[in-house]
């Protein structure tokens, strides 16, 4: 059995894709970034909540600010990527649900009124989709940094609001010559499946 997809494109969005920590210095176009939303916009979220919400660090100012954010190992990559994106969950999804999701309109309220309820799908989603975004990243062309280790609560309180929780930091562009680490290894399918 084979994929619908052309190897080409496996290889691309999988199996050559890498995590980059260097950049070339190309730009990284606002056309690039909105057509890389166009297409990830249709990956699956429960009750089409779409959660993500991304903020976009262009600025000289904004980078500065960003960078006394992150751990130590990932200000340099930060600091000289062309362009840096901040993932969050937005916890106040649910107001757009009637909109999202006409089939059932009533979700809004019978399964998102309480604030804990909302924080833990909007987590959950927000994360589905910044891994679409990462392929998306991946399907332009481009190559993505994803980050974890950064100040959450010091990046929420210079970038967002107490509505929206961070997720990651993404660096994009084109990868600079050696940009990657080698690849690691992979867990095998019997390692991971049971058929029961």
């Amino acid at each position: 059995m084979t994929l619908a997809l052309d190897s080409a494109a496996q290889d691309l969005l999988f199996r050559e894709a890498r995590t980059a920590n260097a950049f070339t210095d190309e730009p990284v176009s606002e056309e690039q970034v909105q057509a890389i939303y166009d297409l990830v916009k249709y990956g699956p979220t429960a009750f089409n909540q779409s959660p993500l919400r991304m903020v976009l660090v262009r600025s000289d100012e904004a980078r500065e600010r960003l960078v006394q954010h992150m751990a130590e190992g990932n200000q340099p990559k930060t600091a000289t990527a062309p362009l840096v994106a901040i993932l969050a969950a937005d916890n106040e999804f649910h107001e757009e649900l009637p909109a999202l999701f006409p089939a059932f309109p009533q979700a809004k309220d019978m399964f998102f009124a309480e604030r804990p309820a909302r924080e833990q799908a909007a987590g959950f989603n927000a994360a589905r989709q910044a891994a679409y975004f990462i392929v998306g990243v991946r399907a332009a062309g481009l190559a993505a940094g994803p980050m974890t280790g950064f100040d959450f609560a010091g990046v929420q309180k210079e970038f967002l609001d107490d509505d929206h929780t961070p997720l990651m930091i993404v660096n994009i562009g084109k990868p600079a010559e050696d940009a990657s680490f080698p690849r690691s290894p992979r867990l095998a399918y019997e390692e991971v499946v049971t058929t029961v």
